[in-house]
């Protein structure tokens, strides 16, 4: 009789006890953070993340007004030579991939022009390895087809040869001289010394991951050129950590945290000092509350 009455007594007790310890958690825990970007995050289909961004500030500094999203929500990626249709963007892998509008391919013949990047573009995103240049129609006078013949050379087993034999677009050089023209196979660094004119060749198109074009020929090759860019050490992942976006101050190039349209941090977003705290007391609450369950449960099952 007398443990029925204590536990009478104890019940109304316990349970005020859980439903404060219950609303001190719920009180302490660290609150979720929902921050709204200054910074657009996609351009039709394809995502804008850190380094890169279209609006000023976003992103990181060395890639300010590389990107523009036109009217069509078609992404451009911005060289001196013109603007390049961006296919795709692997952040993973950290490469972009470009498609020039007004380049020859295998099925379209188009007037040449350069490949022009700007000094900084050449540092931070070249064209990758695996993206080679044709040089074609070339003169016999042709640099590269005398002094500096060692920077043209073939890949996965094609000579630039095939492109004459395989592809209508290229068939007309062959037509009009009753010869096959002098081409030349070469890397970017090629093309960024040296002008179309400098190289003496009429036209020019680009292939892309060549390592792995063995056996396929040209009519099957993807066109285009692939970009691999390298991701400044700027403290981005904190920031992202906090709930910012990853960006910089317009006048200093400097980091900054990007937390809202109208709030900037120079690292992170609100206070980590405010949240740990917040994460220990919602922690020992938690405790204490694991503590006065077992108690009850220990008195109703006595």
């Amino acid at each position: 009789m007398r443990e029925m009455l204590a536990l009478a007594i104890l019940k109304p007790i316990i349970f005020s006890t859980i439903n404060a310890v219950s609303l001190l958690v719920l009180i302490n825990l660290p609150p979720a953070v929902t921050l709204l970007s200054p910074c657009r995050n996609s351009c039709g289909n394809i995502a804008i993340n850190y380094p890169f961004g279209m609006d000023d500030g976003c992103g990181a500094p060395q890639f300010r007004h590389m990107l523009n999203c036109s009217s069509t929500n078609d992404l451009f990626f911005l060289t001196p030579s013109g603007s390049y249709k961006v296919q795709s963007i692997d952040y993973n892998k950290k490469t972009m991939v470009v498609y020039d509008p007004a380049m020859s391919t295998c099925s379209i013949l188009q007037p040449h022009h350069d490949f022009i990047m700007t000094d900084i573009q050449s540092a931070i995103i070249p064209p990758t390895s695996d993206t080679v240049f044709a040089l074609l129609n070339c003169s016999i006078d042709s640099p590269v087809l005398n002094h500096y013949s060692n920077l043209c050379f073939n890949f996965s087993g094609h000579s630039c040869d095939e492109l004459y034999s395989a592809c209508n677009a290229f068939r007309v050089f062959h037509f009009l001289t009753n010869t096959t023209p002098p081409c030349c196979f070469t890397s970017y660094d090629t093309i960024k010394f040296m002008s179309m004119n400098i190289l003496d060749c009429t036209h020019y198109t680009t292939v892309l991951n060549t390592d792995s074009l063995k056996g396929i020929g040209p009519l099957d090759w993807v066109y285009g050129i692939k970009l691999s860019y390298t991701l400044p050490e700027t403290g981005c992942e904190r920031c992202a950590q906090s709930g910012g976006t990853c960006g910089f101050d317009t006048e200093t190039e400097g980091m900054r945290c990007l937390c809202s349209t109208s709030s900037n941090s120079t690292r992170q977003c609100g206070s980590v000092m405010a949240q740990g705290h917040a994460r220990i007391s919602g922690i020992s609450s938690q405790k204490l509350f694991l503590m006065m369950m077992g108690a009850f449960l220990y008195l109703i099952s006595s």
